[in-house]
Formats: structure tokens, sequence, C-alpha cells
């Protein structure tokens, strides 16, 4: 890592992404991140569910299943931030079965 006389940060015009990416997960697991952030409302007493049904059981993953599936993450990360509880299952259906294989 080098420094301008500025004190900013070169960027490096060839990131090892892979490497970055090994990186920034040691780092969240010497951190304890992902538990951290799924018990950070443990005690609330606001509570928000989420019923995500199953995307793929008779048909394969498509480009439309990402996109709806990254506007629920984001919601429920927002519910998150705002303090209310909630249980991370998503891909269930309602009465809890996983996607069913044809």
């Amino acid at each position: 890592m080098t420094f301008t006389t500025t004190g900013i940060q070169r960027v490096n015009t060839r990131p090892d992404f892979p490497a970055l990416e090994r990186e920034t997960l040691a780092w969240w697991e010497a951190n304890d991140i992902l538990e951290k952030y799924l018990h950070r409302n443990d005690e609330s007493s606001e509570r928000y569910s989420f019923l995500d049904g199953p995307i793929t059981a008779n048909n394969p993953m498509g480009v439309h299943h990402a996109w709806g599936r990254t506007y629920k993450d984001l919601f429920q990360r927002y519910q998150t931030m705002l303090g209310k509880k909630q249980r991370y299952q998503n891909g269930f259906d309602c009465q809890g079965l996983w996607v069913e294989v044809e």
C-alpha cells in the first residue's frame, strides 16, 4: 500500500479481485461480522416477518429471479437497520419446505 504526499492511498490499476475478496472474508470471520449482524436485534420488541417462497421449483433460475431477490434482500436489511428482529430463512414456502425437485 503506498500513499501520496497528500495521504490519499494510490489506487492499484490492476487489482487482484479474488485476493481482495479473500482478505475481506478473512476480516469478516476474524471480527465475527455475520454473527453480530444476525443477532444485533435479538432483544428488540419489534419483529418483522418476511415469507419468500421458492423461486426455482419448476424452472431454472433467471435474471429476473435474481433481480427480485435482490430487492427482497435489501428490504430485509433495511428493516434490520430500523432495529427490528427477524428470522432469516429465505427460499422456503409457507410450510417451511425447501424448493421441490421435479
